[in-house]
């Protein structure tokens, strides 16, 4: 150990309380003195500096625990213990090698690249060296290296070595970016230091230099290929702090870029070429000691070197950097919501760097544009920079301040990029955004503008919340921005999904989703008031993250913004309407009963007229397509059409029209034209076989398929079972016929969850004869019907189950648990009971944490309580499940009485904890 080391005064803890080398490598050579035999030495020297390591480490853990986001003390305090680490595993090797050995070792030095040449780690990360020779590796040099990399493993070190000549270093970067740009963050740490500038000197001369254009394309494709593979876009509910979008390897990669441009040594020196301002440098600073102190967090969580931010991570890495739950919303929510402005403040410094050096003219792409595209008619206070629409003379435009509005509407009207400089202007005043300004018809007229005159929004609104001015605008927007719902439902933050939400309404305005969306095409084709739709949409959830119901809240703020925004005040009525029951149809749709006359009478209620229902619809769509990519399925299509179609049919012919004799008389003739070369002997048998529920709550084509099953009677001991894929609600139809015996459902349900079938829909109806029918709606476990080869098997399957060959609860144990990932969020249980929602059925509402064998849990609970299921409806939100049941007691009445409702609930809640404490043992 070199005894004029000196101790570095800026680390997490003092440098001598984490390591202190000199009094290490008196120990070490102490060791060796009193050890004659050389396998116990090294195996007490491992031992005392696997301990000097991890008492290091757990100091620097212990700093960082105490100051939570001081993350340039800790990576560099990490980096030291390292350094301190190997040299005296240089030392150790050295001291092991024959004296013949040592005099051939040659000129050779010890370098660190990479991260670890940056001087950035975390607990775990990678150890990466170069070991650096003038000539060709003597047989001296080889056993040094090996006998260091033997006890660096020793030490559980993750260790990335290359051993080569400073001409083969050259030509490998020629070939190589990625050891190009490890080899530009060389650090000397051990050997002949004159070597090492020799490297540097002749990277930059007779590599780097002439070849900057080549690089930042590498790094940029690099960069693109990295996003794409971690999700590609920068809202990832599980992001990586690493690798993903606005993550650390996106500032790493604007350094890189800027030294091997420039040679700069440091981020700061970026102010000093103009590259960044000074308060950007600053953004620069603040985003990456968050993220870095993200990182090492997760680190020492995992104990292991894990980047990826999982949501049992996310709410352990909130709790130890001190965010707790405040304002109705979980600490892990402010945290994330904290993350993800720093990931948007990320994207934002990288356009406009890169955008910098187009100017420079070092980036290539900039001038194919200016060859390649026509160049639109702009006027004053407008310039045309690169093929991106810039702002002519900066002084002149801010003299009036609606111009920061204007420029997006610009953007949008001649289809150009904005120039990052235009955008930085406008963040650097985005003071002059005052009341007067946001009261202004003009503002109103040309934030309108933006949103309805242009086509798709989607970037003018991104880039003004990127920027801070849609808030500035809309303070009232400004608490959702960044905003994470910390759920598995929800892809999106709250400002991300609207702005998704926005841009599918344009999708389908635009004419490009006909054939997905054809009620929601036709009723735009049709017209609406397109600014009350685009102002609702807007505004649906901006009432979220408060103590108080969301849509509630968000109609009182609606009220508020809407005139602001230059709506009429019947408009602005609307608004606050679609506002504080965005979600009424979507509940109807997925959480009722819709083959229930009651369900569509209700909505019909309280839609109340046709343009509502129309503007209601659309809003439902967007805003189930913009919680993200799956969400939207056939199912969820077809329930909402249905709804949408006997609404607008009961708004028209009047609600006396949704009656089930009426219903049922039609559904009896459809079935008869149907079931063709059947006698009328045979078809009255069958019309008369059901009661009248039966009729209303199953399409004909099921009604058919029950008939064919029981035609003829069938054993008392045999079940019949039907599975086929229904492409048109995605998912497979399962029918099952058999003697009627009280608990069918639940074991039915459990026979389901044994073979991995998620329910999505069921009813069951008993015969006047006897026989029990039962249809269920099933999904894979991608939410997909099941291949037609997985039938065959899964109908034995099935069979074996309801034959008893198994017992369901306990087959049910391993597969009802619930992940480790999953086990971070919390999800309240609550029993509600409804008497008005349905004509004949009490309705029984259970919302809670989903699992794989709730249902039958709820089920059975429901059978030994003497309580008959007529239909369930599930609905499933991420880890949130809402079953619906629609029931009757024992003697086929309404659970009206109080009491028995109090005492089912008790039962259902201690059926639902019993189901969850299995899941998690």
């Amino acid at each position: 150990m070199d005894k004029n080391l000196t101790l570095p005064d800026d680390l997490i803890r003092p440098a001598k309380d984490i390591l202190d080398p000199h009094a290490l490598a008196r120990e070490l050579e102490e060791i060796r003195r009193v050890t004659p035999d050389p396998a116990e030495a090294r195996k007490a020297i491992v031992a005392r500096l696997n301990e000097a390591r991890n008492a290091g480490a757990e100091v620097i853990a212990e700093g960082l625990a105490a100051e939570p986001f001081a993350a340039r003390k800790t990576t560099r305090a990490y980096t030291w213990l390292t350094d301190c680490i190997l040299r005296e595993v240089l030392d150790q090797a050295r001291a092991t090698l024959p004296a013949d050995q040592v005099s051939d070792l040659g000129d050779f030095a010890i370098c660190a690249v990479g991260g670890y040449g940056r001087g950035e780690m975390a607990t775990f990360s990678d150890v990466d060296l170069l070991f650096l020779t003038r000539k060709s590796i003597s047989a001296g040099l080889e056993a040094l290296i090996e006998a260091m990399l033997y006890l660096l493993w020793d030490l559980h070190l993750k260790v990335g070595h290359s051993s080569r000549t400073i001409r083969e270093c050259l030509k490998l970067g020629a070939e190589d970016y990625t050891i190009r740009t490890a080899l530009m963050e060389t650090r000397f740490l051990a050997g002949d230091a004159p070597l090492v500038d020799e490297l540097n000197t002749k990277l930059w001369s007779d590599l780097f230099k002439g070849t900057e254009k080549d690089f930042i394309e590498a790094k940029l494709e690099e960069r693109y290929n990295r996003h794409q593979k971690q999700g590609g876009q920068r809202y990832v509910v599980e992001p990586n702090v690493k690798e993903g979008k606005g993550g650390l390897r996106d500032l790493q990669s604007l350094y890189w870029i800027g030294k091997y441009v420039h040679g700069v040594q440091s981020v700061g020196d970026l102010v000093r070429l103009g590259l960044f301002t000074r308060e950007e440098y600053q953004t620069f600073q603040k985003a990456e000691d968050f993220l870095w102190a993200v990182r090492c967090h997760l680190h020492l969580l995992a104990g292991r070197p894990q980047d990826q931010l999982t949501f049992d991570m996310q709410v352990q890495v909130a709790e130890r950097m001190g965010y707790r739950d405040r304002g109705g919303r979980r600490g892990v929510e402010h945290f994330m919501q904290a993350y993800f402005r720093q990931a948007n403040a990320v994207g934002e410094l990288t356009r406009i760097f890169l955008t910098q050096l187009e100017a420079e003219n070092v980036k290539g792409d900039a001038m194919l544009e200016r060859v390649f595209r026509r160049k639109p008619k702009i006027g004053a206070p407008y310039e045309v920079v690169h093929g991106r629409l810039a702002v002519a003379d900066e002084d002149s435009f801010l003299k009036d301040k609606l111009n920061m509005l204007r420029v997006f509407d610009e953007g949008l009207r001649t289809g150009m990029l904005l120039h990052p400089d235009a955008m930085r202007m406008v963040h650097a005043n985005l003071d002059k955004i005052d009341d007067s300004m946001r009261e202004d018809p003009e503002a109103a007229k040309i934030f309108l503008g933006t949103l309805l005159k242009h086509g798709n929004p989607e970037r003018a609104l991104r880039r003004m919340n990127e920027l801070g001015l849609l808030a500035a605008f809309i303070p009232e927007f400004e608490p959702i921005v960044a905003m994470m719902q910390f759920n598995m439902y929800h892809h999106y933050t709250v400002d991300e999904h609207t702005i998704q939400c926005i841009s599918n309404l344009a999708a389908i305005e635009h004419g490009d989703l006909q054939e997905e969306l054809p009620v929601a095409s036709t009723i735009l084709a049709e017209g609406v008031n397109r600014r009350v739709l685009y102002v609702a949409l807007l505004l649906h959830d901006i009432g979220k993250g408060r103590e108080e119901e969301h849509a509630v809240l968000g109609a009182k703020i609606a009220r508020k913004v809407a005139p602001r925004l230059g709506l009429t005040p019947e408009e602005c009525d609307t608004v606050e309407w679609l506002v504080r029951y965005h979600l009424l149809m979507s509940d109807m749709a997925q959480k009722r009963d819709i083959a229930d006359p009651r369900t569509v009478r209700d909505f019909a209620k309280a839609v109340r007229s046709r343009d509502r229902l129309d503007l209601l619809t659309v809003l439902t769509v967007c805003d189930i397509r913009g919680v993200g990519p799956g969400t939207w399925n056939n199912w969820k299509a077809q329930l909402l059409r249905t709804l949408y179609h006997q609404t607008r049919k009961a708004l028209e012919t009047g609600l006396e029209e949704l009656n089930r004799t009426h219903r049922g008389q039609e559904a009896q003739r459809m079935l008869a034209e149907k079931l063709s070369g059947w006698s009328q002997e045979d078809i009255d048998r069958e019309l008369a076989r059901h009661y009248p529920p039966y009729w209303q709550g199953l399409h004909v084509s099921t009604q058919e398929a029950f008939a064919e099953m029981l035609r003829g009677g069938l054993p008392v001991d045999e079940i019949r079972i039907d599975l086929k894929a229904d492409e048109d609600h995605d998912a497979t139809r399962a029918l099952f016929a058999m003697a009627d015996h009280p608990g069918i459902f639940a074991r039915l349900s459990g026979a389901l969850a044994l073979v991995g079938a998620n329910v999505v829909d069921a009813r069951t109806y008993t015969t006047v004869d006897g026989y029990a029918t039962a249809a269920f709606w099933v999904q894979d476990a991608d939410g997909a019907p099941y291949e037609a080869s997985r039938l065959p098997r899964l109908t034995q399957m099935i069979h074996k189950i309801l034959r008893g060959e198994l017992v369901t609860r306990d087959a049910m144990q391993d597969r009802d648990r619930i992940k480790k990932r999953e086990r971070a969020f919390k999800v309240s249980t609550s029993v509600a009971f409804d008497n008005e929602g349905s004509e004949i059925y009490t309705i029984i509402e259970v919302d809670t944490r989903d699992r794989a064998g709730l249902l039958h849990d709820l089920t059975r609970t429901l059978a030994a309580a003497n309580v008959q299921i007529s239909s369930a409806v599930i609905a499933t939100y991420g880890e949130q499940v809402v079953d619906t049941f629609y029931v009757k007691d024992m003697f086929g009445l309404k659970l009206f009485s109080e009491s028995k409702q109090r005492s089912l609930e008790a039962k259902l809640r201690e059926a639902i904890a019993a189901g969850q404490e299995r899941a998690r043992a």
